[in-house]
């Protein structure tokens, strides 16, 4: 299994603020959105000064690229717990 985060930051603020965290998962950057619309998580001008961002999202892809689970949810404050995303992850073997 492969971890990896996308946002709208630019690479070198996401390898930053990775860095900063202590975490060693691979950071993507789209910085137009590109990903993010298409997968529908776009928050148009909710960011600092109106900036686009993405809302919190996780979802497990399978080798196929086919989405398997998602967990979705309008406050970035929420998100999966570990526990809850690698159970969904064993299922999937």
């Amino acid at each position: 299994m492969k971890v990896a985060v996308i946002s709208v930051d630019s690479p070198e603020e996401s390898r930053d603020l990775g860095k900063k965290a202590g975490l060693t998962f691979l950071f993507l950057s789209d910085p137009d959105a590109t990903v993010i619309r298409a997968y529908d998580l776009l928050h148009a001008k909710q960011g600092i000064n109106g900036h686009d961002v993405a809302r919190p999202g996780e979802f497990l892809v399978d080798s196929q690229g086919i989405v398997r689970w998602v967990n979705l949810t309008e406050d970035f404050r929420v998100r999966a717990r570990a526990e809850q995303f690698l159970a969904q992850a064993k299922q999937l073997k």
